[in-house]
C-alpha cells in the first residue's frame, strides 16, 4: 500500500511542478534516477512517513577506533536547498545481524555532530558576466557594484579554502575569458572586477549560448578534479541580452544545462528589456531573477548570492560514534531529519571492520 500511495504521489507532484513552469532541477522524482544519491529509502519496519525532505548521500566513510561519516545534502520535495541545520534534529538507527528491525542510538551518548566538511567538500562559484558592448557603455560600474557586493556575500569572511570563486566574461569572440582564476581570496576576487574597464572587449556581438556550453564544461571538470573531495559547483550567469553570434544552438546550450551533473546548480540574471527571459529561466535552472534597469543590478545579484549561498550550506557532514564493534560484520544505518514539522529519511551501510571503543 506504501508503495501505490508513493507512486500516486509522485506523480501527482510530477504533473504540478510540469504545470508550473521552471522549477529547481536539483531533485528527479525517479527513485531510478538516484534521488537519495548512495542511499535508499528506509525499511518499512520503521514506519516511517514518505519523505517529506530529501537527504541525498554523496559520500560516506569510517575512520577507526568507530566513527562514520556521511555526507549529504538537504533538500524540499521542490529542490530547493535546506541549510542551517545542527545535529539535535538528526536521529540515528541501526540494524545489525542480529535485529530484526533498527534500533535507536542515541544521539549524546554517539556524540552525533554536524562537522566542518572542508575536508571532504569544496563549493566552486563560476561567476559569468556578459561584457559585450551594450554593458560596458551603459550599465557597467553598476555591475561593478553589485558583482563585489555579490563576492562579499557569498565568500565566507573567514577565507575557508573549500569555498572558491572564479570570474569568467564573455562578449562575441568564440572564448570564455578567464578574470580571476579560483580562489578563496575575497580581495584577490574584488581587485579583479574593479579593474575592469571598457575597452576590455574587441567583439561588441554576444556568444551567450557559447559561454553557457563552456562554463558548464568547466564546472564539470571540477567535479572530477579530486577524487578524494566531493565537489560542488554553481554556475552564475550574467547578461543583458541574447545571443547574436549565433556560433551555438540555442537547444545544445539548454542540452547541457539541463544533462549537467546534479551537483551543478545554474543561476541567471537578466538585465533590461532586451533578454529573452524564458531562455534564462531555462539556464538558470536552479533560480534566475531579473533587473529592469541598472539600478536594480545590486539587488537582483543580492537575490542570487543568497541562494548560492544556501545551495552551499545545504551540504552537510553528520558525524557519530556506533556502539558497533570489530566482528559484527556490516550493519545497516538510517538517519532521519525533523525539520520545520517535516521529516526525511535515508539509508545506508557501513562495515564495523576494525571498530573499538574510545570514539569521540
Amino acid at each position: 500500500m506504501k508503495n501505490i500511495l508513493r507512486f500516486t504521489f509522485l506523480i501527482s507532484l510530477g504533473l504540478i511542478l510540469f504545470s508550473c513552469g521552471n522549477a529547481d532541477d536539483d531533485v528527479s522524482f525517479d527513485i531510478d534516477d538516484r534521488e537519495l544519491g548512495l542511499g535508499e529509502e528506509p525499511d518499512d519496519c520503521l514506519g516511517f512517513d514518505e519523505n517529506e525532505i530529501l537527504l541525498s548521500i554523496q559520500d560516506e566513510y569510517t575512520t577507526q577506533p568507530g566513527k562514520v561519516s556521511v555526507l549529504f545534502r538537504v533538500s524540499d520535495l521542490m529542490g530547493n536547498p535546506i541549510s542551517g541545520l545542527s545535529a539535535d534534529q538528526f536521529s540515528i538507527y541501526e540494524q545489525g545481524r542480529n535485529d530484526d528491525c533498527f534500533n535507536s542510538i542515541s544521539s549524546s551518548e554517539s556524540f552525533a555532530r554536524i562537522s566542518p566538511n572542508s575536508q571532504v567538500f569544496n563549493n566552486n562559484t563560476l561567476l559569468v558576466l556578459d561584457l559585450s558592448n551594450s554593458v560596458l557603455e551603459s550599465s557597467l560600474d553598476e555591475l561593478k557594484v553589485a558583482t563585489t557586493s555579490f563576492i562579499n556575500n557569498v565568500m565566507p569572511a573567514s577565507g575557508s579554502e573549500s569555498f572558491r570563486m572564479a570570474i569568467y566574461w564573455f562578449d562575441g569572440e568564440d572564448e570564455l575569458h578567464l578574470l580571476n582564476p579560483l580562489t578563496f581570496s575575497v580581495e584577490e576576487l574584488t581587485a579583479s572586477v574593479d579593474g575592469i574597464t571598457t575597452d576590455i572587449s574587441s567583439d561588441p556581438s554576444t556568444d551567450l549560448y557559447g559561454a553557457v556550453i563552456k562554463s558548464t564544461n568547466i564546472a564539470e571538470d571540477l567535479l572530477d578534479e579530486n577524487s578524494d573531495v566531493i565537489n560542488a559547483a554553481s554556475v552564475v550567469l550574467f547578461t543583458d541580452g541574447t545571443d547574436q553570434a549565433s556560433r551555438y544552438r540555442e537547444s545544445d546550450a539548454l542540452r547541457a544545462v539541463e544533462e549537467a551533473d546534479r551537483n551543478i546548480s545554474f543561476f541567471s540574471i537578466g538585465l533590461g528589456a532586451e533578454i529573452d527571459t524564458e531562455v534564462l529561466e531555462q539556464i538558470g535552472k536552479t533560480a534566475s531573477v531579473f533587473a529592469s534597469n541598472s539600478e536594480e543590478l545590486e539587488n537582483t545579484f543580492n537575490d542570487i548570492s543568497e541562494r548560492v549561498e544556501e545551495q552551499a550550506g545545504s551540504y552537510y557532514l553528520f558525524e557519530y560514534c556506533t556502539p558497533k564493534r570489530d566482528g559484527s560484520g556490516e550493519s545497516n544505518l538510517v538517519i532521519q531529519l525533523t525539520h520545520n514539522g517535516l521529516q526525511g529519511a535515508v539509508q545506508t551501510k557501513f562495515s564495523a571492520k576494525g571498530f573499538t571503543g574510545g570514539c569521540e
